[in-house]
């Protein structure tokens, strides 16, 4: 039965718990983080999960963990053998900041992750969500962890208009639901609410409501409004730049250069890269030398969260190379040991 519609916000998600907890237990995703969820599995997870689908993560979690299988291990590793175990989930400064929470975790609380959400918030990278995810998922703790997928949820279960790109809007959520989840369940209550946005309230396209739990509590449903909630502020349109890309091959060798320490991918390696298209006739003057070769790749594109990159590319040969100093490196070693951003991922994969 469909409650009343004079119900508050708090009576409507306080009659959430029952069916959310019983709509999880039998459909929950079998993840790797959830079949372990101890503190160190659960905080990688949530870090690589953030702005990446679940299914793209699994081989990266894998992956990471079994190089560093412990947060000791985490904050001893040399930044290149990390960065190139992050390579191609993008946000790079996300694994840098894991590094640096793993330091302050070995010299302050014996390589372990505190219980208290106040204490992993002060650990770099964590904020309000992976703080209250940690504390639930890993040690019960009841605390909200709210993310793009629960707002969602909980805007639509309530009917409301709000932004929800708004971190006013955000924090009221989260005040909203450390009421009602449930002091003994908190970590299968965030996860079947994070459940429900990701499989069924999903983020792009109609709501699956005849697969929902809530959907007789879900005013946006019985409104018919699950077209316009959530409202969120549309982004602002990204900045277009064109680059050309240059593959540049000495005996065997291909070119390699890193990138500044600061600013768009920082630190990262990178093929050698200009502002705008150039013609192929203008390649040499460009590189300062002369190519015996030169082969137009495929155009690409890569968007990142406020710029697009449009790139066009040569693969070039010049055996007598001597202009710019750069790093180079033979195929083995750009897939075992150079981390290059998704960015070139089009050009990378014509390498190896």
């Amino acid at each position: 039965m469909e409650p009343e519609t004079g119900w508050l916000p708090e009576e409507r998600l306080k009659a959430m718990e029952g069916p959310l907890l019983s709509w999880y237990e039998g459909h929950a995703r079998i993840l790797p983080w959830r079949e372990q969820p101890e503190p160190y599995r659960v905080w990688v997870s949530e870090i690589m999960l953030q702005q990446t689908r679940v299914e793209a993560v699994k081989p990266y979690f894998h992956r990471f963990m079994s190089a560093l299988p412990q947060i000791s291990d985490l904050a001893q590793v040399e930044e290149d053998r990390l960065l190139k175990l992050w390579e191609g989930l993008g946000y790079y400064n996300r694994a840098r900041n894991l590094k640096k929470a793993a330091q302050i975790l070995v010299n302050e609380y014996q390589g372990q992750l505190p219980k208290s959400c106040e204490a992993l918030l002060k650990l770099p990278g964590i904020g309000s969500y992976t703080a209250g995810a940690i504390a639930s998922i890993a040690y019960d703790i009841p605390v909200p962890a709210v993310d793009g997928n629960v707002l969602r949820v909980i805007s639509r279960v309530l009917g409301s208009r709000e932004d929800i790109s708004k971190q006013s809007v955000k924090r009221k959520m989260e005040r909203l639901l450390s009421k009602v989840i449930p002091s003994n369940d908190a970590s299968r209550y965030n996860q079947g609410l994070i459940e429900i946005g990701a499989v069924v309230c999903i983020p792009n396209g109609a709501p699956l409501c005849g697969d929902c739990p809530l959907a007789f509590l879900c005013a946006a449903r019985r409104e018919g409004l699950t077209g316009e909630i959530p409202v969120k502020a549309p982004k602002k349109e990204r900045k277009k730049e064109k680059r050309t890309v240059f593959l540049i091959w000495n005996h065997g060798r291909i070119a390699l250069r890193k990138r500044p320490d600061k600013g768009l991918l920082a630190g990262l390696y990178e093929f050698p890269n200009v502002e705008g298209w150039i013609e192929e006739n203008d390649v040499g003057r460009c590189l300062e030398g002369k190519p015996s070769k030169i082969v137009a790749l495929p155009q690409s594109k890569h968007i990142f969260s406020h710029v697009e990159w449009h790139m066009k590319a040569y693969e070039i040969f010049m055996p007598s190379y001597a202009g710019k100093a750069y790093l180079w490196a033979d195929p083995e070693e750009l897939k075992e040991k150079y981390s290059l951003p998704g960015a070139f991922k089009a050009y990378t994969e014509l390498v190896r």
